[in-house]
């Protein structure tokens, strides 16, 4: 009896897998074990960079609120710990977006928050 190789779900994975490394320069977007071992990091770096973005922008924020804090007359350590004393609860993305996008409305902030 002959040897069923199911060539079918074969050639689909390695379709599958070649459509992925699409785009990468040289054998790494031809030869399937290579394509394979890059996909395998792309995923990798893809899974921690997720995560990391998250830091990033968070980085970003804190920056841009610092600096349109000492604008005001303080920093972003005595801004933060002043808001959370009235109780206010604006997160660091809001309060960015309002110190670029609206800073009469980020200086309103930053003085009732100093009352």
């Amino acid at each position: 009896m002959p040897r069923a190789q199911n060539k079918v779900a074969s050639h689909r994975r390695r379709k599958k897998t070649m459509a992925l490394a699409k785009g990468y320069w040289g054998a790494r977007s031809k030869v399937l074990t290579v394509a394979k071992h890059h996909i395998d990091k792309g995923l990798q770096h893809a899974y921690r960079d997720r995560k990391l973005k998250k830091r990033v922008y968070r980085s970003l924020w804190i920056v841009r609120i610092n600096a349109a804090a000492r604008i005001q007359g303080t920093t972003y350590s005595r801004l933060m710990h002043m808001l959370e004393d009235k109780g206010i609860g604006i997160n660091r993305k809001l309060l960015a977006s309002l110190a670029v996008e609206n800073p009469q409305a980020f200086s309103d902030v930053v003085k009732f928050a100093m009352n």
